[in-house]
Protein backbone atom coordinates (compact mmCIF):
# COMPACT_ATOMS: atom_id res chain seq x y z
CA UNK A 1 0.00 0.00 0.00
CA UNK A 2 2.76 2.71 1.31
CA UNK A 3 4.94 0.97 -1.97
CA UNK A 4 2.32 2.80 -4.80
CA UNK A 5 1.31 5.85 -2.55
CA UNK A 6 5.02 7.24 -2.88
CA UNK A 7 5.61 6.03 -6.57
CA UNK A 8 2.23 7.71 -7.45
CA UNK A 9 3.47 11.05 -5.85
CA UNK A 10 6.38 10.96 -6.61
CA UNK A 11 5.91 10.24 -10.18
CA UNK A 12 2.88 12.26 -10.33
CA UNK A 13 3.13 15.97 -8.21
CA UNK A 14 5.53 17.59 -10.49
CA UNK A 15 3.63 16.69 -14.16
CA UNK A 16 0.17 17.78 -12.07
CA UNK A 17 1.32 20.67 -10.91
CA UNK A 18 2.74 21.84 -14.44
CA UNK A 19 0.00 20.82 -15.91
CA UNK A 20 -2.72 23.02 -13.61
CA UNK A 21 -0.21 26.15 -14.12
CA UNK A 22 -0.14 25.77 -17.89
CA UNK A 23 -4.01 25.35 -18.40
CA UNK A 24 -4.45 28.32 -16.20
CA UNK A 25 -2.04 30.37 -18.08
CA UNK A 26 -5.28 29.77 -20.87
CA UNK A 27 -7.35 31.95 -19.00
CA UNK A 28 -7.06 34.09 -22.17
CA UNK A 29 -5.63 31.64 -24.69
CA UNK A 30 -8.45 31.52 -26.83
CA UNK A 31 -10.21 28.68 -27.69
CA UNK A 32 -7.85 27.06 -30.73
CA UNK A 33 -5.08 26.79 -27.38
CA UNK A 34 -7.18 25.15 -25.15
CA UNK A 35 -8.90 22.89 -27.82
CA UNK A 36 -4.94 22.08 -28.96
CA UNK A 37 -4.32 21.21 -25.43
CA UNK A 38 -7.10 18.85 -24.87
CA UNK A 39 -5.88 17.32 -28.03
CA UNK A 40 -2.15 17.43 -26.57
CA UNK A 41 -3.50 15.63 -23.17
CA UNK A 42 -5.28 13.47 -24.93
CA UNK A 43 -2.51 12.08 -27.56
CA UNK A 44 0.00 12.11 -24.12
CA UNK A 45 -2.11 9.87 -21.79
CA UNK A 46 -3.41 7.35 -24.32
CA UNK A 47 0.51 6.71 -26.35
CA UNK A 48 1.48 6.16 -22.28
CA UNK A 49 -1.47 3.62 -22.23
CA UNK A 50 -0.16 1.89 -25.50
CA UNK A 51 3.45 1.63 -24.02
CA UNK A 52 2.97 0.67 -21.00
CA UNK A 53 1.07 -2.36 -22.51
CA UNK A 54 3.99 -3.02 -25.05
CA UNK A 55 6.75 -2.62 -21.92
CA UNK A 56 4.58 -4.79 -19.70
CA UNK A 57 3.96 -7.60 -22.45
CA UNK A 58 7.17 -7.45 -24.89
CA UNK A 59 10.78 -6.66 -24.60
CA UNK A 60 10.61 -4.33 -27.64
CA UNK A 61 10.74 -1.38 -25.27
CA UNK A 62 13.81 0.08 -24.32
CA UNK A 63 13.36 1.87 -21.48
CA UNK A 64 16.50 4.01 -20.99
CA UNK A 65 16.46 5.17 -24.89
CA UNK A 66 12.19 5.86 -24.01
CA UNK A 67 12.89 7.81 -20.96
CA UNK A 68 15.57 9.62 -22.82
CA UNK A 69 14.07 10.93 -25.95
CA UNK A 70 10.59 11.57 -24.06
CA UNK A 71 12.48 13.84 -21.82
CA UNK A 72 14.44 15.50 -24.25
CA UNK A 73 11.56 16.71 -26.30
CA UNK A 74 10.10 17.86 -23.33
CA UNK A 75 13.13 19.99 -22.33
CA UNK A 76 12.97 21.44 -25.92
CA UNK A 77 9.54 22.00 -25.46
CA UNK A 78 9.70 23.69 -22.05
CA UNK A 79 12.45 26.02 -23.08
CA UNK A 80 10.38 26.96 -26.20
CA UNK A 81 7.13 28.14 -23.87
CA UNK A 82 9.15 29.75 -21.55
CA UNK A 83 10.07 31.83 -24.79
CA UNK A 84 7.17 32.51 -25.88
CA UNK A 85 5.48 33.09 -22.85
CA UNK A 86 7.90 36.36 -21.77
CA UNK A 87 7.75 37.36 -25.88
CA UNK A 88 6.27 40.79 -27.01
CA UNK A 89 3.03 40.28 -28.67
CA UNK A 90 3.16 38.17 -31.30
CA UNK A 91 2.46 37.80 -34.93
CA UNK A 92 -0.18 35.31 -36.33
CA UNK A 93 2.82 32.75 -37.14
CA UNK A 94 4.12 32.93 -33.82
CA UNK A 95 1.49 32.85 -32.15
CA UNK A 96 0.14 29.14 -33.69
CA UNK A 97 3.49 28.13 -33.29
CA UNK A 98 3.63 28.81 -29.33
CA UNK A 99 -0.35 27.00 -29.69
CA UNK A 100 1.50 23.86 -30.80
CA UNK A 101 4.18 23.82 -28.58
CA UNK A 102 1.71 24.46 -25.81
CA UNK A 103 0.13 21.32 -26.86
CA UNK A 104 3.06 19.42 -27.33
CA UNK A 105 4.75 20.16 -23.96
CA UNK A 106 1.70 18.61 -22.24
CA UNK A 107 1.88 15.39 -24.29
CA UNK A 108 5.26 14.75 -23.15
CA UNK A 109 4.84 15.61 -19.87
CA UNK A 110 1.79 13.00 -19.45
CA UNK A 111 3.54 10.86 -21.66
CA UNK A 112 6.48 10.18 -19.52
CA UNK A 113 4.74 10.57 -15.98
CA UNK A 114 1.46 8.23 -16.93
CA UNK A 115 3.59 5.26 -18.44
CA UNK A 116 4.30 4.10 -15.34
CA UNK A 117 1.09 4.92 -13.83
CA UNK A 118 -0.30 2.72 -15.96
CA UNK A 119 2.07 0.38 -15.05
CA UNK A 120 1.23 -0.16 -11.43
CA UNK A 121 -2.17 -1.91 -11.61
CA UNK A 122 -0.04 -4.71 -13.65
CA UNK A 123 1.69 -5.25 -10.32
CA UNK A 124 -1.29 -5.40 -7.72
CA UNK A 125 -2.03 -9.49 -8.76
CA UNK A 126 1.00 -11.96 -9.62
CA UNK A 127 0.16 -14.70 -11.62
CA UNK A 128 -2.19 -17.53 -10.65
CA UNK A 129 -3.39 -14.97 -7.71
CA UNK A 130 -6.81 -13.22 -7.24
CA UNK A 131 -7.57 -9.99 -7.18
CA UNK A 132 -10.21 -11.21 -4.07
CA UNK A 133 -7.13 -10.76 -1.34
CA UNK A 134 -6.21 -8.50 0.96
CA UNK A 135 -3.05 -7.28 -0.85
CA UNK A 136 -4.87 -6.64 -3.93
CA UNK A 137 -7.16 -4.07 -1.88
CA UNK A 138 -4.08 -2.77 -0.21
CA UNK A 139 -2.02 -2.18 -3.24
CA UNK A 140 -5.55 -0.66 -4.73
CA UNK A 141 -5.82 2.03 -1.68
CA UNK A 142 -2.75 3.05 -1.75
CA UNK A 143 -2.37 3.62 -5.74
CA UNK A 144 -5.91 5.44 -5.04
CA UNK A 145 -4.59 7.38 -2.47
CA UNK A 146 -1.86 9.26 -4.24
CA UNK A 147 -4.07 9.36 -7.12
CA UNK A 148 -6.04 11.74 -4.82
CA UNK A 149 -3.94 13.40 -3.37
CA UNK A 150 -2.00 14.56 -6.99
CA UNK A 151 -5.43 15.35 -8.30
CA UNK A 152 -6.95 17.34 -5.65
CA UNK A 153 -3.93 19.27 -5.39
CA UNK A 154 -3.82 20.15 -8.95
CA UNK A 155 -7.67 21.27 -9.07
CA UNK A 156 -6.80 23.52 -6.22
CA UNK A 157 -3.75 24.96 -8.47
CA UNK A 158 -5.47 25.43 -11.19
CA UNK A 159 -8.38 27.27 -9.44
CA UNK A 160 -6.09 29.43 -7.62
CA UNK A 161 -3.40 30.43 -10.02
CA UNK A 162 -6.45 31.65 -12.51
CA UNK A 163 -7.44 34.08 -9.99
CA UNK A 164 -3.78 35.71 -9.49
CA UNK A 165 -2.74 38.66 -11.29
CA UNK A 166 -1.18 37.69 -14.93
CA UNK A 167 2.84 38.12 -14.12
CA UNK A 168 2.57 36.12 -11.14
CA UNK A 169 0.83 33.46 -12.39
CA UNK A 170 3.69 33.59 -15.49
CA UNK A 171 6.55 33.85 -13.02
CA UNK A 172 5.34 31.09 -11.15
CA UNK A 173 5.21 29.22 -14.52
CA UNK A 174 8.77 30.02 -15.74
CA UNK A 175 9.90 29.03 -12.20
CA UNK A 176 8.25 25.78 -12.31
CA UNK A 177 9.16 24.92 -16.24
CA UNK A 178 13.06 25.73 -15.13
CA UNK A 179 13.00 23.37 -12.50
CA UNK A 180 11.64 20.81 -14.26
CA UNK A 181 13.68 21.14 -17.35
CA UNK A 182 16.82 20.56 -15.23
CA UNK A 183 15.33 17.68 -13.27
CA UNK A 184 14.79 16.42 -16.78
CA UNK A 185 18.20 17.24 -18.04
CA UNK A 186 19.74 15.71 -15.47
CA UNK A 187 18.48 12.56 -16.32
CA UNK A 188 18.83 12.64 -20.33
CA UNK A 189 22.59 13.88 -19.52
CA UNK A 190 22.62 10.84 -16.65
CA UNK A 191 22.20 8.06 -19.78
CA UNK A 192 24.03 9.91 -22.19
CA UNK A 193 26.59 9.06 -19.83
CA UNK A 194 25.73 5.69 -19.16
CA UNK A 195 26.42 4.98 -22.62
CA UNK A 196 29.56 6.94 -23.05
CA UNK A 197 27.39 9.07 -25.84
CA UNK A 198 28.97 12.05 -24.47
CA UNK A 199 32.43 12.10 -23.27
CA UNK A 200 32.94 11.83 -19.65
CA UNK A 201 34.56 15.00 -17.46
CA UNK A 202 34.61 15.00 -13.95
CA UNK A 203 33.06 18.40 -13.03
CA UNK A 204 29.94 17.05 -15.50
CA UNK A 205 29.85 13.84 -13.17
CA UNK A 206 29.82 15.51 -9.99
CA UNK A 207 27.27 17.85 -11.12
CA UNK A 208 24.71 14.68 -12.35
CA UNK A 209 25.61 12.93 -9.32
CA UNK A 210 24.40 15.79 -7.10
CA UNK A 211 20.97 16.02 -9.13
CA UNK A 212 20.23 12.43 -9.01
CA UNK A 213 21.08 12.64 -4.97
CA UNK A 214 18.56 15.53 -4.42
CA UNK A 215 16.07 14.84 -7.29
CA UNK A 216 13.56 15.13 -4.70
CA UNK A 217 14.43 18.63 -4.21
CA UNK A 218 13.18 19.37 -7.40
CA UNK A 219 9.62 18.07 -6.11
CA UNK A 220 9.66 20.00 -3.15
CA UNK A 221 10.59 23.00 -4.78
CA UNK A 222 7.34 22.75 -7.58
CA UNK A 223 5.76 21.93 -4.36
CA UNK A 224 6.42 25.53 -3.15
CA UNK A 225 5.86 27.14 -6.26
CA UNK A 226 2.13 25.38 -6.46
CA UNK A 227 1.73 26.49 -2.94
CA UNK A 228 2.34 30.46 -3.66
CA UNK A 229 -1.31 30.95 -6.02
CA UNK A 230 -3.38 29.62 -2.67
CA UNK A 231 -1.21 31.35 -0.40
CA UNK A 232 -1.97 34.72 -1.79
CA UNK A 233 -5.13 34.66 -2.30
CA UNK A 234 -5.44 33.61 1.21
CA UNK A 235 -3.38 36.73 2.16
CA UNK A 236 -5.17 38.73 -0.03
CA UNK A 237 -8.44 38.13 1.62
CA UNK A 238 -7.14 38.16 5.22
CA UNK A 239 -5.92 41.89 4.09
CA UNK A 240 -8.52 43.29 2.76
CA UNK A 241 -12.03 44.51 4.36
CA UNK A 242 -15.52 43.04 4.33
CA UNK A 243 -16.83 46.12 2.13
CA UNK A 244 -20.03 45.92 -0.22
CA UNK A 245 -23.42 48.31 -0.85
CA UNK A 246 -25.51 45.58 0.56
CA UNK A 247 -25.22 42.69 2.66
CA UNK A 248 -25.49 40.23 -0.41
CA UNK A 249 -22.17 41.39 -1.94
CA UNK A 250 -20.89 41.25 1.84
CA UNK A 251 -21.87 37.79 2.62
CA UNK A 252 -20.35 37.18 -1.32
CA UNK A 253 -16.71 38.69 0.09
CA UNK A 254 -17.33 36.56 3.24
CA UNK A 255 -17.78 33.45 1.17
CA UNK A 256 -14.68 33.69 -1.08
CA UNK A 257 -12.59 34.27 2.04
CA UNK A 258 -13.98 30.81 2.86
CA UNK A 259 -13.13 29.16 -0.36
CA UNK A 260 -9.83 30.65 -0.18
CA UNK A 261 -9.30 29.79 3.25
CA UNK A 262 -10.13 26.29 2.64
CA UNK A 263 -8.19 25.80 -0.87
CA UNK A 264 -5.44 26.86 0.76
CA UNK A 265 -5.68 24.66 3.58
CA UNK A 266 -6.52 21.32 1.26
CA UNK A 267 -3.52 22.31 -0.51
CA UNK A 268 -1.24 22.83 2.46
CA UNK A 269 -2.74 19.33 3.75
CA UNK A 270 -1.67 17.65 0.33
CA UNK A 271 1.80 18.95 -0.15
CA UNK A 272 2.24 18.10 3.56
CA UNK A 273 1.20 14.42 3.05
CA UNK A 274 3.29 14.31 -0.47
CA UNK A 275 6.16 15.21 1.44
CA UNK A 276 5.94 13.19 4.72
CA UNK A 277 5.32 10.19 2.10
CA UNK A 278 8.23 11.13 0.31
CA UNK A 279 10.71 11.34 3.76
CA UNK A 280 9.72 9.41 6.82
CA UNK A 281 6.89 7.04 5.16
CA UNK A 282 9.75 5.95 2.21
CA UNK A 283 12.40 5.80 4.92
CA UNK A 284 10.16 3.51 6.66
CA UNK A 285 9.17 0.95 3.56
CA UNK A 286 12.76 0.56 2.77
CA UNK A 287 13.94 -0.16 6.46
CA UNK A 288 15.30 -3.51 6.84
CA UNK A 289 15.56 -4.84 3.33
CA UNK A 290 18.62 -7.21 2.85
CA UNK A 291 20.55 -8.82 0.28
CA UNK A 292 20.30 -12.80 0.14
CA UNK A 293 23.77 -14.11 0.55
CA UNK A 294 26.06 -15.23 -2.60
CA UNK A 295 25.38 -18.92 -3.18
CA UNK A 296 28.09 -21.46 -4.01
CA UNK A 297 30.06 -21.70 -7.12
CA UNK A 298 32.71 -23.33 -8.82
CA UNK A 299 35.72 -21.57 -10.27
CA UNK A 300 37.87 -23.50 -12.47
CA UNK A 301 40.51 -22.40 -15.09
CA UNK A 302 39.01 -18.64 -15.00
CA UNK A 303 35.57 -19.58 -15.13
CA UNK A 304 32.91 -19.84 -12.85
CA UNK A 305 30.52 -22.98 -12.87
CA UNK A 306 26.90 -22.99 -11.75
CA UNK A 307 25.17 -26.02 -12.19
CA UNK A 308 22.16 -25.53 -14.35
CA UNK A 309 19.73 -27.53 -11.64
CA UNK A 310 20.70 -24.77 -9.15
CA UNK A 311 19.31 -22.03 -10.64
CA UNK A 312 16.22 -23.59 -12.48
CA UNK A 313 13.51 -22.94 -9.76
CA UNK A 314 12.75 -19.29 -11.23
CA UNK A 315 13.84 -17.47 -8.39
CA UNK A 316 16.87 -15.14 -7.79
CA UNK A 317 19.90 -16.42 -7.27
CA UNK A 318 23.18 -14.41 -6.18
CA UNK A 319 26.67 -14.84 -6.31
CA UNK A 320 29.96 -13.23 -5.71
CA UNK A 321 33.28 -13.32 -6.94
CA UNK A 322 36.33 -11.57 -5.46
CA UNK A 323 38.43 -9.86 -8.24
CA UNK A 324 42.59 -9.61 -8.01
CA UNK A 325 42.25 -6.61 -5.87
CA UNK A 326 39.79 -7.77 -3.61
CA UNK A 327 36.70 -6.43 -4.57
CA UNK A 328 33.34 -8.07 -4.47
CA UNK A 329 31.78 -8.24 -7.38
CA UNK A 330 27.83 -9.95 -7.84
CA UNK A 331 25.86 -11.37 -10.38
CA UNK A 332 22.52 -12.69 -10.49
CA UNK A 333 20.89 -15.17 -12.47
CA UNK A 334 17.44 -15.91 -12.51
CA UNK A 335 15.65 -18.57 -15.29
CA UNK A 336 12.95 -16.74 -17.15
CA UNK A 337 11.46 -19.33 -19.29
CA UNK A 338 12.43 -22.65 -20.26
CA UNK A 339 14.73 -21.74 -22.55
CA UNK A 340 16.27 -18.53 -21.54
CA UNK A 341 17.91 -16.79 -18.45
CA UNK A 342 18.36 -13.50 -16.93
CA UNK A 343 21.94 -12.59 -16.10
CA UNK A 344 23.38 -9.72 -14.77
CA UNK A 345 25.02 -7.82 -12.62
CA UNK A 346 24.29 -7.17 -9.16
CA UNK A 347 24.29 -3.23 -10.25
CA UNK A 348 22.25 -0.84 -12.73
CA UNK A 349 23.83 2.10 -14.56
CA UNK A 350 21.19 4.38 -13.27
CA UNK A 351 21.20 3.15 -9.15
CA UNK A 352 25.39 1.77 -8.76
CA UNK A 353 25.60 -1.32 -6.88
CA UNK A 354 22.86 -1.10 -4.36
CA UNK A 355 21.79 -4.43 -5.74
CA UNK A 356 17.99 -6.69 -6.41
CA UNK A 357 15.70 -8.48 -4.22
CA UNK A 358 12.83 -10.85 -4.56
CA UNK A 359 9.70 -9.86 -3.45
CA UNK A 360 6.26 -11.55 -3.79
CA UNK A 361 7.80 -13.52 -7.37
CA UNK A 362 8.99 -10.37 -8.57
CA UNK A 363 12.87 -8.86 -8.49
CA UNK A 364 13.00 -5.22 -6.98
CA UNK A 365 15.92 -2.74 -7.04
CA UNK A 366 17.08 -2.11 -3.71
CA UNK A 367 17.49 1.55 -4.11
CA UNK A 368 14.84 3.08 -6.10
CA UNK A 369 12.28 0.24 -5.40
CA UNK A 370 11.61 -0.38 -9.10
CA UNK A 371 9.95 -3.31 -10.36
CA UNK A 372 12.08 -5.60 -13.18
CA UNK A 373 10.26 -6.63 -16.29
CA UNK A 374 11.74 -10.42 -15.58
CA UNK A 375 11.70 -10.65 -18.99
CA UNK A 376 14.46 -8.04 -19.72
CA UNK A 377 16.73 -9.08 -17.58
CA UNK A 378 19.73 -9.83 -19.26
CA UNK A 379 18.91 -6.32 -21.79
CA UNK A 380 20.20 -3.26 -21.27
CA UNK A 381 18.19 -0.15 -20.86
CA UNK A 382 16.60 1.78 -17.38
CA UNK A 383 17.43 0.56 -14.02
CA UNK A 384 17.80 -3.47 -15.30
CA UNK A 385 20.90 -5.10 -14.16
CA UNK A 386 24.61 -4.45 -16.25
CA UNK A 387 24.17 -7.80 -18.59
CA UNK A 388 26.77 -9.97 -17.67
CA UNK A 389 27.98 -12.76 -20.72
CA UNK A 390 27.52 -16.38 -20.31
CA UNK A 391 27.66 -19.71 -21.79
CA UNK A 392 25.70 -23.41 -21.20
CA UNK A 393 27.88 -26.14 -21.38
CA UNK A 394 27.40 -29.93 -20.03
CA UNK A 395 24.53 -28.71 -17.56
CA UNK A 396 26.36 -25.59 -16.47
CA UNK A 397 26.11 -22.21 -16.91
CA UNK A 398 29.78 -20.71 -17.67
CA UNK A 399 30.62 -16.86 -16.27
CA UNK A 400 33.92 -15.85 -17.91
CA UNK A 401 35.93 -14.31 -14.90
CA UNK A 402 37.65 -11.88 -17.19
CA UNK A 403 34.17 -10.30 -17.60
CA UNK A 404 33.81 -9.73 -13.94
CA UNK A 405 37.16 -8.32 -13.37
CA UNK A 406 36.05 -5.58 -16.44
CA UNK A 407 33.14 -4.55 -14.39
CA UNK A 408 34.77 -4.49 -10.78
CA UNK A 409 34.93 -0.62 -11.08
CA UNK A 410 30.77 -0.69 -10.06
CA UNK A 411 31.39 -2.16 -6.54
CA UNK A 412 34.14 0.07 -5.35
Amino acid sequence: MLRYLIQVIENLSVTGIITALLWAAMKRGGEDRKRAALWGCAAGAAAALVIAVLRRTTALINRGFFNTWTLSFAVLFGILYIVFLWAPPQKRRTETLSVYVNALLLAALLFYSLTTIFLYPSEFVLPGESIFSTDFLFCLAGFTAGLVIVALASSVVYKTARAVPETLRKALLSAALVLVICNEAVVVVQFLLARRIIPMHRWLFALIIAGVNNSALFVYGTMLIGLVPPLALFVRGLRAPVTGNNPAERRRVRAERRTNRRRFAAVTACFAASVLAMTVVKAYTKRGVELSPAEPMTISGGEILIPLTQVEDGHLHRFAYNTDDGTETRFIVIKKNSVAYGVGLDACDICGATGYYERKKEVICRLCDVVMNISTIGFKGGCNPVPLEYSLRSGYMVVELVNLENEKHRFK
